[in-house]
């Protein structure tokens, strides 16, 4: 439980610790791993030389050996091998000379009939079967002191050097290869490798930085998200209880406005009074409307609205509605009529009582933003579905205030709603209802011309 309230309440430090060890640790096996990348890549490329330069070599030897003994013929050779390769920085014959060894032949001719003493030539020379040393990284810097390698040497010079025996045709040695092969094309291929490595790394590290700094932000955002979350249903348990809560004072209240209005407690003298009470009584039930509102945005959020769809005939709703309607439209001096069909409607799949809410509501903003003319309701059966429009001759919307219509807590504002009372929720509840039984709805209008609202419903199965 402790280490629970310390995590949340140092959740940012951990976090910040989190991504800085991402930011470093990411990249560093990156690295790591794209140079174990360009060693293989170094040391396969040293491998296939090696085979290359053992292969040649057996191939040199094969070419000269019957031709020993004439020092003229097989420079010519050396010369032409020379010619045709140029990854060989230095063939040559070398002869044992005294404890050292004789260059006899050489693509170098600078360094023919030179004594020369190096340990790796004798280690080439005592080995027991018919093959050769090969071994790389030989420079001037490498080379001990009071020995010389066969040609001149920088201390920047790095090769391959192989020393294999040749024998004559009595299998006896009787001279010793030497050929000096040139690692330029390891050392380029690795450069080459090591740059464009260096550079697709770097731009990977780049776009994992960019992606764990996103990461820490969709971190945050999440968190966020979570806690807006959490209010957002304390919000919603709140609604629910105090509107739960608020509904049986309320409800009191109106009753007893009621029995004094109705004079059941005496006769109201007082004409001013009675006003005063018939205002409170229309303010209980708008208050009454608004709890009613809010529990069902709450029901709704919360997945608690109960909608049953069944078989239902809507004439008899829409009749119902249009004469609990007619007063407030009477008042208004507004026509409210529903147009019937000519032809019997077939019944639909919907909620009753959901439906009746949903109608009630529609046909109520009607009256309410309509000042003078009509209110017309008609129905058909429009590709199997059935149409329910409420057509009213009010003061319309534009197109820009038609926009956020069904959202929650929206409403138009303008000179001539100003005094038009409501929450903005009638329209999102109503929405939510009609496709909760599967229905969809629809609003066209035009300012000072009016608005029609479309209900589509399915049609019950026979």
């Amino acid at each position: 439980m402790k280490l629970k309230k310390l995590l949340i309440k140092n959740r940012e430090s951990f976090q910040l610790i989190y991504g800085v060890i991402l930011i470093i640790l990411i990249p560093a096996l990156i690295v790591f791993n794209t140079t174990s990348i360009i060693n293989k890549y170094n040391n396969n490329l040293d491998i296939s030389l090696h085979s290359q330069a053992m292969t040649t070599g057996h191939s040199i030897c094969a070419l000269i050996k019957e031709d020993l003994n004439d020092k003229e013929k097989i420079q010519k050779k050396i010369e032409e091998l020379s010619k045709r390769s140029s990854s060989f920085q230095e063939i040559s014959i070398l002869m044992p000379d005294n404890g050292n060894f004789k260059v006899v032949a050489s693509s170098n001719k600078e360094i023919i009939e030179r004594s020369l003493k190096f340990y790796f030539y004798e280690m080439a020379w005592t080995q027991p079967e018919e093959g050769g040393i090969v071994t790389d990284s030989f420079n001037a810097a490498a080379t001990p002191e009071g020995e010389e390698l066969v040609g001149s040497l920088s201390e920047k010079d790095r090769f391959w050097l192989l020393a294999m025996p040749i024998k004559n045709s009595f299998g006896e040695k009787q001279a010793l290869l030497t050929m000096k092969i040139s690692s330029a094309i390891v050392d380029n291929a690795t450069s080459e490798s090591y740059d464009s490595a260096i550079k697709q790394l770097l731009i990977t590290i780049a776009i994992v930085i960019l992606f764990l700094f996103a990461t820490i932000r969709l971190w945050d955002y999440a968190i966020l998200y979570r806690k807006i979350k959490e209010l957002d249903q304390m919000k919603d348990e709140f609604i629910s209880i105090a509107s739960h809560e608020l509904r049986t004072p309320l409800t009191a209240i109106k009753g007893y406005l009621s029995l004094i209005s109705d004079e059941t407690y005496g006769k109201i003298e007082n004409e001013e009074m009675k006003k005063g009470i018939d205002r409170a009584i229309i303010s209980t039930e708008r208050l009454e409307a608004l709890i009613e509102d809010l529990l069902n945005v709450s029901r709704i959020e919360q997945g608690r609205l109960d909608v049953e769809n069944e078989k239902v005939e809507l004439e008899p709703i829409i009749q119902e509605i249009i004469s609990q309607l007619k007063i407030p439209a009477d008042e208004k001096k507004l026509l409210l009529e529903y147009k019937k069909p000519k032809e019997k409607l077939p019944l639909v799949l919907a909620d009753p009582e959901r439906l009746k809410q949903a109608l009630i509501n529609l046909i109520g903003n009607s009256i309410k933003y309509t000042e003078k003319g009509n209110i017309e309701v008609t129905t058909k059966i429009e590709n199997d579905k059935l149409e329910i429009k409420i057509a009213d001759t009010g003061i319309g919307m534009s197109a820009e205030e038609q926009k956020h219509l069904f959202e929650k807590f929206q409403r138009v504002q303008n000179e001539k709603t100003a005094k038009i009372i409501g929450t903005g929720l009638g329209l999102w509840i109503t929405k939510q209802i009609i496709e909760l039984m599967n229905g969809k709805i629809y609003l066209e209008s035009m300012k000072n011309v009016g608005t029609q609202v479309t209900i589509k419903l399915n049609l019950a199965k026979k």
